[in-house]
C-alpha cells in the first residue's frame, strides 16, 4: 500500500473513562492518508479527550487505536514519545510555546525533534502564509493569545507529519486569520498525504473537512 492511501488512524470500540466521572466511547473511525475530519460536539462530550488519546498521552480502557500502523500499547513511553515527534503534528489548546527562545526557534526546535533535517526556509514560508513573519523574533511572551496560535500552527507542520491533530485551531483567531488557518492545515496536510483530524465547535470548519464525527452523538 502506497504511503498516500495508508491508513492513518483506525478505532474500533474505543472506550476511556475517569473514574466515574467522565466516559468516552468511540465505536469506529477511519482515517486514511489524505483524509481529513471534524470532530465536533458539546463543551464535555471528549473531543480533547479522543485527541489526547490519538496522541499517546492517554491509554485507552478498552478497544483498538492504531495509528500509521502503531499500536501504543505495544510500545514504551519513550518510543511513544519518540514516534509522535517523528509522526504527529499537534496544535494543543493549551500551546506549550517555550517562552525562552524566539517563536522562529520554537517551530525550527520540532523539525529537530522530529530529527528532520532544519529547514528554516520552510519555516518563512509558514509564517508567511499565516501572517507572521514580522513576529519571527519576538518572545511567545510577546504575542496575543492568535498570533501565538498561528505559530504553535506552523510549529505543527513545519516536519510534514503524517498526521495532523488540531485542538480548537481557530477559536482564538478572526474570519480571515481563521480561514488562512484552515486552508494551510488542509493544503500542507493534502500535499505530504497526511491525513487531518480537526477537534472543533467553530461553525466556521463544519463542511470544509471530509467528514464529521459527533461525539455528542454517541453519548
Amino acid at each position: 500500500m502506497s504511503e498516500k492511501t495508508q491508513s492513518a488512524l483506525d478505532i474500533d470500540g474505543l472506550t476511556f473513562r475517569y473514574a466515574s466521572e467522565f466516559s468516552l466511547t468511540v465505536p469506529s473511525l477511519s482515517l486514511s492518508s489524505g483524509q481529513s475530519v471534524a470532530v465536533i460536539g458539546p463543551s464535555g462530550c471528549g473531543k480533547t479527550t479522543l485527541l489526547h488519546l490519538i496522541a499517546g498521552l492517554l491509554t485507552p480502557e478498552s478497544g483498538l487505536l492504531s495509528v500509521c500502523g502503531q499500536y501504543f500499547g505495544s510500545m514504551s513511553t519513550s518510543e511513544v514519545d519518540r514516534f509522535r515527534g517523528q509522526n504527529l503534528g499537534i496544535v494543543f489548546q493549551k500551546l506549550h510555546l517555550l517562552s525562552a527562545i524566539s517563536v522562529f526557534d520554537n517551530v525550527l526546535l520540532a523539525q529537530r525533534l522530529a530529527r528532520k533535517p532544519v529547514d528554516p526556509a520552510n519555516v518563512d514560508r509558514l509564517f508567511e502564509r499565516l501572517g507572521i513573519a514580522a513576529l519571527k523574533h519576538k518572545r511567545p511572551s510577546t504575542l496575543s493569545l492568535g498570533q501565538a496560535q498561528r505559530v504553535a500552527i506552523a510549529r505543527a507542520l513545519v516536519h510534514r507529519p503524517r498526521l495532523l491533530l488540531a485542538d480548537e485551531p481557530t477559536s482564538a483567531l478572526d474570519d480571515a486569520h481563521a480561514n488562512d488557518a484552515l486552508e494551510l492545515l488542509i493544503e500542507e496536510s493534502a500535499s505530504v498525504g497526511a491525513a487531518l483530524l480537526v477537534v472543533t465547535h467553530d461553525e466556521r470548519v463544519r463542511g470544509r473537512l471530509d467528514m464529521e464525527l459527533d461525539l455528542g452523538a454517541l453519548r
